[in-house]
């Protein structure tokens, strides 16, 4: 059983950066893709970014060019690092184990973008 925390969400002004962390608990992080997913209000839920066991990587064209994803497998974390923060990036994050062990969901981390 796996247990996924995130921390880092808060209030930052266009153009502004953010740094996501995802903590995971349980065995065979290492063995599992990670990624990260939003949802905004009253939008259904989106894929932001991937990282493969293997290190590569797979972004949202939306995102693309201003977040990236990384993971440290000893610490078992995976991190989000948002630039050039849009007001359409605004929505409660999640990150998400994928990829063989099947899906697993943390709480989720509010990101508002906003002046």
């Amino acid at each position: 059983q796996v247990r996924l925390v995130e921390s880092g969400g808060g209030l930052v002004q266009p153009g502004g950066s953010l740094r996501l962390s995802c903590a995971a608990s349980g065995s065979d992080f290492s063995k599992n893709y990670m990624a990260w997913y939003r949802q905004a209000p009253g939008k259904e839920r989106e894929f932001v970014a991937l990282i493969t066991s293997g290190g590569s990587t797979r972004y949202a064209d939306s995102v693309k060019g201003r977040f990236t994803i990384f993971r440290d497998n000893v610490k078992t974390t995976v991190d989000l690092q948002m630039n050039s923060l849009k007001p359409e990036d605004t929505a409660v994050y999640y990150c998400a184990r994928t990829f063989p062990s099947g899906p697993s969901w943390g709480q989720g981390t509010q990101v508002t973008v906003s002046s």
